[in-house]
């Protein structure tokens, strides 16, 4: 095993520190959970009835409570994309449980949004908050107290990590995500982002888009761009929560439906009742979370994650920031260039090497922790590996030792970039994060008058009135959790990208999101705090801004700052919370919601995790 980083070890060390009392009190709950979640044995008889009425032939395994039940709690829905070939997986589950003399239930289901359906509509407002909903529906699914082991099927942006909140409260169980696959590639992504910004000057017609995005998202699986989603299925593999090399086998395959079987297999096994009892509360833990920043910025990941994990990590009792993950960035290099970072998706990216080869270059270079409980082994080493078939059999091969294609995939020695690309910013508007990854060098540093907007339809108004050709910083504020649930402004992305290939300085400042397609223009995102005012009346810089403030982004020096006298400044009128679209009734997740750096969750906030 490589030495460890000395920036890894410093960040891990910290976040151990900061993290020993709450880390205490998570593994103790679970070791009293353990303790008292009752023997299916020992329960009444009227509720084991209740429970396995409906499992004909299985009811027999349910009530001997010397076998692993298993919980399959799934995200299933056919208008999602990554999530249609679920609808078949429990049926399979359960005959692959049989094989071991387990039994399997399909415990509940959770809602799953895609963000490529409501990208630019009302219904986006909902997404984030989506999370928190799919752990409160994880926690009902698990709270009947059956089961030894939990599946948990899902795969896109605010779905896994709601799946994994919801599941790390009952860490007392063992745990393994089981990935369904990235959907076969279609046109490249430089014909699509083509079309698109075609689009955006009006040069082509809605005819001419629609076709270009049906021949890019045409079938069952997981979007090919390297976003949230995909980003999701790289920390499960960081962080040992798949079988190995699980991430990026695409649906319908014998080698698919063979990783389902060996993760069926395997649950049974690491279960309560199994001869290897694996808890999750064990495998996350401080490094697991650390690894998973590793896989992020090592792969140009999702900027949407530096949400997402210190929302799951809280979950677990873990403590990071984000100047932890800024700290980690600079010490973990850029090695895969994935698109929106490069030209190749996740398809180009698993031939080329995938997740077993940035496994191991990670760990031989003292990058990632290897000494970590994973539900496949005991160290992460037994994830730089790819699957395959050999006749009937699935086995494992040690990753390949040379990158398959140095466009896509290069050593840790002699990377795309020295560093992760995910840098914080500080300064007198706030804090933000940056992604430089996709950003050309000399684009890094913008200092213009801005122009603040509240909405991304203004934003998308003036560039067609042509109000922005010139360089601009522009503003989009009261997009923050507490304002209106952080949408993603990825509908931004074409308009100011055209302004930018015409010859002007851009960036954009913003309190809401951009996800992890942001792309080639400088964005900073997450701005907190917000500029709605909190429930003490202090509102965020962001709302003290004018048109023809100069703002400086600069990710070079990790600076977001004005040159403007805020000081006698009073704080712009916050819009009127919409209706419509059902955001009404999440009026109180938003109103609970705690900071973006903290992950802008409301069940977590007030349950004071």
């Amino acid at each position: 095993m490589a030495d460890l980083n000395p920036a890894v070890a410093r960040v891990t060390d910290r976040i151990i520190a900061n993290s020993r009392e709450s880390r205490q009190r998570y593994l103790d709950l679970m070791r009293r959970e353990g303790d008292r979640t009752p023997d299916r044995s020992q329960v009444a008889c009227s509720n084991l009835a209740h429970a396995m009425a409906g499992m004909g032939n299985d009811k027999g395994g349910v009530a001997d409570a010397a076998r692993p039940n298993l919980a399959i709690v799934t995200a299933y829905n056919d208008m999602l994309s990554a999530h249609q070939p679920y609808g078949r997986y429990p049926e399979q589950m359960k005959l692959f449980a049989r094989e071991v003399g387990a039994t399997a239930q399909v415990a509940g289901g959770t809602p799953a949004m895609c963000d490529g359906v409501t990208q630019g509509q009302d219904g986006m407002e909902l997404s984030l908050f989506s999370r928190d909903t799919i752990a409160l529906s994880t926690a009902v699914a698990l709270s009947h107290e059956m089961y030894d082991g939990m599946a948990l099927l899902g795969i896109c942006d605010k779905i896994v990590p709601g799946l994994l909140i919801g599941a790390l409260r009952f860490g007392h169980l063992a745990c393994i995500l089981v990935p369904s696959g990235p959907m076969p590639s279609g046109i490249t992504n430089s014909q699509k982002q083509k079309t698109r910004q075609l689009y955006a000057e009006g040069k082509v017609g809605r005819d001419e888009l629609l076709a270009s995005e049906n021949a890019s998202y045409h079938s069952p699986g997981t979007c090919t761009f390297y976003g949230t989603a995909n980003s999701n299925q790289m920390m499960m593999e960081m962080m040992g929560l798949h079988m190995p090399a699980a991430a990026f086998v695409t649906p319908g395959t014998q080698l698919r439906t063979q990783l389902t079987r060996a993760a069926v297999h395997r649950l049974a096994k690491i279960s309560t009742k199994g001869e290897d009892p694996r808890p999750l509360a064990e495998c996350v833990d401080e490094k697991a979370i650390v690894n998973a920043v590793a896989g992020l910025l090592a792969t140009g990941g999702s900027t949407n994650h530096v949400l997402h994990i210190p929302a799951f990590a809280r979950a677990a009792g873990v403590i990071i920031d984000w100047q932890d993950i800024d700290e980690l960035s600079k010490a973990v290099p850029l090695i895969a260039r994935v698109y929106p970072n490069g030209q190749g998706d996740v398809n180009h990216f698993h031939a080329a090497g995938g997740m077993g080869y940035v496994i191991r270059e990670l760990l031989d270079n003292g990058l990632a922790h290897e000494d970590i409980r994973t539900v496949g082994g005991d160290s992460l080493r037994d994830y730089a590996s790819e699957p395959s078939m050999e006749g009937d059999a699935l086995v494992w091969h040690p990753a390949p030792a040379q990158s398959g294609d140095d466009e896509m995939l290069k050593p840790a020695t002699d990377p795309f970039q020295p560093d992760g690309g995910m840098r914080l910013l500080t300064g007198n508007l706030g804090r933000a994060t940056i992604k430089t990854s996709a950003v050309k060098r000399e684009r890094w540093t913008v200092e213009a008058p801005c122009r603040v907007f509240h909405t991304q339809e203004a934003v998308t108004k003036a560039f067609k009135d042509g109000e922005l050709e010139r360089d601009v910083v522009v503003v989009v504020r009261f997009q923050g959790p507490r304002a209106n649930g952080m949408p993603e402004l990825h509908k931004l992305t074409p308009a100011l990208g055209v302004l930018q290939d015409r010859g002007f300085n851009v960036a954009l400042v913003t309190d809401g999101r951009m996800s992890g397609a942001s792309g080639k223009v400088p964005a900073a995102i997450h701005c907190t705090p917000e500029a709605l005012p909190d429930a003490a009346g202090n509102a965020g810089p962001l709302s003290l801004l004018q048109d023809g403030d100069i703002v400086r982004v600069d990710a070079a020096s990790g600076t977001l700052s004005t040159s403007a006298d805020l000081s006698a400044r009073t704080p712009a009128p916050a819009p009127e919370p919409a209706m419509g679209v059902g955001r009404e009734l999440f009026a109180m997740m938003r109103a609970g919601a705690d900071g973006a750096e903290k992950g802008a969750s409301a069940i977590l906030a007030h349950a004071g995790l």
